[in-house]
């Protein structure tokens, strides 16, 4: 008996894909031309085609980017992810590990650092607000 093979990825047009995650068609094309997602295929007239994979990458991407990893650490934490999923077991391969857990650290660290942010932001909110009120 052979094992069902898997569906293949459907394949999205770059407006699409765009207007499905919330980036600009600009952005995909640089993320393409910098080598973070290049496209898995082109229609007959030379557009763009994605997988449902290659989607699933650039929301990893859009997650990365307020968090201020630079290109090369996507590119890096891109590659540990896809290398994690194509492993056995990660915690297998003590280096892939460690590379996922410096990135685990920085985001947390990264997420902190927002929250802190955020805080400070809010608090200036409802300064404002108590000043409007006030007249």
């Amino acid at each position: 008996m052979s094992e069902p093979s898997a569906a293949p990825d459907r394949l999205h047009q770059i407006g699409e894909v765009a207007e499905a995650i919330g980036l600009s068609i600009r952005t995909i094309r640089h993320y393409h031309d910098v080598g973070l997602v290049p496209p898995s295929g082109r229609t007959g007239g030379g557009f763009r085609l994605y997988t449902d994979s290659d989607i699933a990458r650039l929301q990893l991407i859009k997650q990365m980017k307020p968090l201020g990893f630079t290109l090369e650490e996507m590119a890096e934490l891109l590659g540990a992810l896809e290398e994690a999923r194509n492993a056995d077991s990660p915690r297998r391969d003590p280096r892939l590990a460690e590379r996922l857990a410096v990135y685990a650290e920085a985001t947390e660290t990264r997420c902190a650092k927002l929250r802190a942010q955020l805080a400070a932001g809010e608090a200036l909110a409802r300064t404002l607000q108590v000043q409007l009120q006030r007249g």
